[in-house]
Order: C-alpha cells, then sequence, then structure tokens
C-alpha cells in the first residue's frame, strides 16, 4: 500500500457533530479489497496468536502495552502501511501507531464498558471489518453525583454506527472522560441516540443484523523499552 501524504486538516469534514470534543468518523477509510486482504492476513495468522477471552478474542500486534514499558516487536507489513495511514492524519501527534489489537467479535458477543487508560497516547483509532457493531458511550462512575451503583443503562449517553471499511478517532474528552462498550446481541435498532446516522448511512428506526466483526484498534504506546531482555536473566 503506498503512503499517504500527511492530511490532518482533511479530518475537520469528518467530526461527528453533536458528539463531545472529539469524534470522527470516515466511513470508507478502506476499500473492499482491502478488506478482504485484511481479514485474510487475520485469519491465516497461527492459531497461537490468539488470544480467548470472555466474550471475543483477539491477536496483539506490536509489543505487550506495560506501566514500566513495552518490549516492542516488529508489526508485520499486511498492518503496518495501515499504522502509517491512520498516523499521517496526525492522530498521535505526529508519531506513528506502534500497537495493532485485532478483536474479533461473532454475532451476540460484546464488550463491558471500560477506559483505554494511561498507557496509550490519548488517542483510539478503530478500523471496522466485516460487520456493523453499536459503540456505546457512557458515563464513568467517579463522575456520577449520588449513588454510584446505578445501573449501566441509567449512565448511557449515545453511541456511534460503525459500519466495515470505516475508521474512527477519538481523542480529548471522548478519550479521557466517558467509558466505551459493545452490547452483547444480535441486532441493533437505531435512535437518535445514534450521533453519526447520516455519516454512516443510516436512519433511525432501522434494525441492522450482526454478523462476525473484526475490529482493528490502533494506537501509538509512548512508552517502550530500548533494551531486550535476555531469556534466562533476572
Amino acid at each position: 500500500m503506498e503512503r499517504p501524504s500527511c492530511v490532518s486538516e482533511e479530518l475537520k469534514q469528518f467530526v461527528v457533530h453533536g458528539a463531545p470534543s472529539t469524534a470522527y468518523y470516515i466511513p470508507s477509510f478502506i476499500s473492499g479489497d482491502e478488506e478482504s486482504y485484511l481479514l485474510q492476513q487475520i485469519y491465516k495468522s497461527p492459531k497461537p496468536k490468539w488470544t480467548q477471552l470472555s466474550g471475543r478474542r483477539l491477536q496483539n500486534w506490536g509489543g505487550l502495552p506495560h506501566s514500566k514499558g513495552m518490549l516492542e516487536e516488529k508489526i508485520p507489513s499486511w498492518l503496518d502501511g495501515y499504522c502509517e495511514k491512520v498516523s499521517c492524519y496526525g492522530a498521535f501527534g505526529g508519531k506513528t501507531a506502534n500497537h495493532v489489537l485485532v478483536n474479533e467479535y461473532k454475532q451476540g458477543e460484546g464488550i463491558m464498558p471500560h477506559e483505554d487508560g494511561p498507557l496509550y497516547h490519548p488517542t483510539v483509532t478503530t478500523i471496522t471489518l466485516g460487520s456493523h457493531t453499536l459503540l456505546d458511550f457512557y458515563k464513568p462512575i467517579h463522575q456520577l453525583e449520588g449513588n454510584a451503583l446505578l445501573a449501566e443503562e441509567n449512565r448511557y449517553l449515545f453511541s456511534l454506527l460503525l459500519r466495515p471499511h470505516s475508521l474512527l478517532i477519538l481523542q480529548d474528552d471522548m478519550y479521557q472522560n466517558f467509558l466505551h462498550g459493545i452490547q452483547a446481541c444480535e441486532q441493533d435498532t437505531l435512535t437518535d441516540k445514534v450521533l453519526n446516522l447520516t455519516a454512516a448511512g443510516a436512519k433511525p428506526g432501522e434494525t441492522l443484523t450482526r454478523g462476525t466483526r473484526i475490529s482493528l484498534t490502533i494506537r501509538y504506546v509512548p512508552k517502550v523499552l530500548k533494551t531486550k531482555l535476555i531469556l534466562g536473566r533476572k
């Protein structure tokens, strides 16, 4: 894939209006052929590369982020070009992404509301393959007044529709001050709580059936270990 020129100014046309600062949704970030290529490479990966978690399985590329620093590993060429492409939007403050999580969500699977935390540059970028999903946003517990044990549905604020081929970029308040998650369900009925319906080519009242979705979560880990561990040395 040819390396693109830096086009951070172009992001302004993709801002999600009505969302807190700042969310960008690019509906056609990759082509259908690129999607097919990426899916082929993902499913060609060795079986030990997959880690099974509750509700999904994943592949980790680039190293394991840690508070003491990430022991960096080379990202394969089939992913590296997309790290560069995303980074050229200025998503990581001029740095190039060095970490990718490949998450597989089968129909009906999701992930509990969570935050990405301080190990990463305060930006998360996500390419969606295979199927749509709704990414839901919630107030964190520490922002609630009174009863901090409010049910998840009472902390829910809004959603973003992520279609196949799209890129989502979350920064600023959207990264730091909200939890995000995916409900474990097989269908999504769209409402006006989905803030990017027009950009995603959808309308309120539509019901979308999920299939198997692959997400490429591309990030930059600032703290990287410069020395390599020597096996057998304590």
